[in-house]
């Protein structure tokens, strides 16, 4: 580890809060998995102090629940949970998609094109690793075209909580067919300038995750 990458880590920063949050989005710790600060403080080198403020963070996030004298575990999302969360990016993703089609410039919409015809391929090849990663990213994108700080603050912070089960959705059977045209539907709106058409796209795909997480086990 570099000397300015251990600095950063010593005073808990984001890249340290980044790094483990990554390691529970990824699966790399299981929900109720206790997280000791003496081996995360090994594993990342980082200070014990740095580590407890990485968890601190996460605790703040929803991804991290702080057990009186036994320390930190993963924060187990329930399905309800998860899709109470879904409702409520239903208005805020609306919105960003939204102003996102009010707002797109010719390098966004170069951007989404490219974006639309690898979400096309990926779900032909069945590659759904690839479909997940690009659902993300095209997630990200229209966040970012929105320009709207606190929806993105918020959107961030929501879509972390639950990360893990709409990753569980992407691999369901037959899913990634149903759900890519609707994510097609969302670019095609914001590619016409269609603010009112982005929006219901939007509101129609989570929609439909809400559907398929209550038919979850």
């Amino acid at each position: 580890m570099t000397e300015a990458a251990r600095a950063e880590t010593e005073d808990g920063s984001p890249d340290l809060t980044q790094r483990i949050r990554e390691a529970i989005l990824d699966g790399r710790f299981a929900p109720n998995q206790r997280l000791i600060e003496a081996d995360l403080s090994e594993s990342y080198e980082a200070s014990r102090a740095a580590v407890r403020t990485a968890l601190m963070n996460l605790a703040g996030d929803g991804l991290v629940e702080r057990l009186p004298n036994r320390g930190a575990r993963v924060r187990a999302i329930t399905v309800d949970e998860a899709i109470e969360i879904v409702e409520v990016r239903m208005g805020l993703e609306a919105l960003c998609a939204r102003r996102a089609a009010e707002r797109l410039t010719r390098e966004d919409a170069a951007a989404l094109r490219e974006l639309r015809t690898q979400i096309l391929d990926a779900v032909a090849s069945g590659d759904l690793v690839t479909y997940s990663q690009l659902n993300q990213e095209m997630d990200r994108r229209i966040r970012e075209m929105s320009g709207h700080a606190t929806a993105i603050q918020l959107l961030e912070r929501l879509r972390a909580q639950s990360a893990r089960h709409q990753f569980r959705l992407a691999f369901a059977p037959g899913r990634a067919a149903q759900s890519a045209p609707e994510h097609v539907a969302i670019i095609d709106a914001v590619l016409g300038r269609d603010p009112d058409a982005a929006e219901e796209a939007t509101r129609v795909h989570l929609e439909g995750i809400v559907r398929v997480l209550r038919e979850l086990p």
